[in-house]
């Protein structure tokens, strides 16, 4: 039977992603990549949004990512299994920077005034659309690590030869706790300078958790009984950062290296999965459309949202409350729209969706 929760936490997880990117754009925190403040006001505290789901959105997707590695290889071989991860995440993430992402790095550099800058300097064309094409990888970042964290699984699996996906089906619910400190661990190491996003190993143990240990129905079905516990104590924590590091760079060092943080990473995570696998586990036909169409929306919706910024709140156009809400609308029209439309174009759907033929769109799942 396929497992509904997965697909209702994918979609629901994006959806949080479209808004989290439309304050981002805008806040006063101090965190870098979007324009930054538009309005007048002191303290933007609707920026709150962004500490409470911050920690734990991205983790969650590597768990569940992990999950699916799991149901993917119980079905094929490693080799079908790699080619399969290869055209979905490596392709886009790379050759699809060429041919349309290189739109994103023009709109995300010229927020900055980049683009002038580089002209200004006599820059040549093709230096500037190469620059333009390695900054518009956006949010592809995480394809980018899913694609390595698959080829170090398989590598493992051959190593291991099943005992560690044995053992994860026995995990006790008291070892779940202890899970913590390798995170908390990760979290300290192979994080990259500047672009603060490519955590290499502090999202390769959520990958791995959600692989060896949350695909098992025997564990599913222990942290099922706990949602409600789980989910009062991630608003407790994620409450609680808030208000301790409201106004500072959540999104780097040493805020998101700290104790709470990963704390707040790991049950935030918990609590969604367990809350899905009891609460989310069924499907409709909105559930299954959003499910279909939830990759495209992570892939374009940063586009729309930033192009908003650009050409309409950056000028100042129209009032801050307007911009934020286009903006908003801009996110899922341009994430479903272009979906819709190079989904539908040879080469550019291989290129830029990792889709090999047309007839394949409407089975494609919410990206895993």
């Amino acid at each position: 039977m396929r497992k509904h929760y997965l697909d209702n936490i994918r979609w629901v997880t994006v959806v949080i992603v479209v808004i989290y990117h439309v304050f981002y754009m805008y806040n006063s925190e101090g965190v870098l990549g979007g324009l930054g403040k538009i309005t007048n006001l002191q303290f933007q505290y609707y920026d709150a949004f962004q500490y409470l789901v911050y920690p734990w959105f991205m983790p969650l997707l590597f768990i569940v990512s992990g999950i699916s590695a799991r149901l993917s290889l119980e079905q094929h071989t490693d080799k079908e299994f790699i080619k399969s991860r290869s055209l979905k995440l490596l392709v886009p993430s790379t050759i699809g920077l060429f041919f349309f992402q290189f739109i994103q790095g023009y709109v995300s550099m010229s927020l900055g005034g980049g683009i002038t800058g580089l002209k200004e300097a006599g820059v040549p064309g093709p230096i500037i659309y190469m620059i333009m094409v390695a900054s518009g990888s956006g949010v592809l970042w995480y394809m980018h690590l899913l694609w390595i964290y698959c080829l170090l699984l398989v590598i493992i699996r051959k190593i291991e030869k099943g005992k560690l996906l044995q053992a994860g089906a026995k995990t006790p619910l008291w070892l779940l706790p202890l899970f913590y400190f390798p995170i908390w661990g990760a979290a300290q190491i192979l994080n990259t300078p500047i672009v603060s996003v490519y955590r290499f190993a502090f999202y390769f143990v959520f990958f791995l958790l959600g692989y060896y240990v949350f695909s098992n129905d025997e564990v599913m079905e222990k942290i099922k009984k706990l949602a409600l516990p789980l989910i009062t104590l991630a608003l407790v924590l994620c409450v609680t950062f808030t208000i301790l590091y409201f106004g500072q760079n959540y999104a780097d060092k040493p805020i998101n290296r700290g104790f709470l943080f990963s704390l707040c990473a790991y049950v935030g995570s918990l609590a969604m999965l367990s809350g899905f696998a009891r609460f989310g586990d069924f499907s409709n036909g909105f559930t299954e459309w959003m499910s279909r169409h939830s990759f495209g929306l992570y892939v374009f919706h940063y586009l729309g949202i930033s192009s908003v910024a650009l050409f309409i709140a950056k000028p100042g156009f129209l009032p801050a409350p307007v911009s934020y809400l286009l903006s908003l609308v801009a996110g899922f029209v341009f994430g479903y729209a272009l979906y819709e439309v190079i989904s539908r174009i040879p080469f550019f759907r291989w290129a830029v969706l990792g889709i090999k033929k047309k007839k394949n769109v409407e089975a494609k799942q919410a990206h895993d």
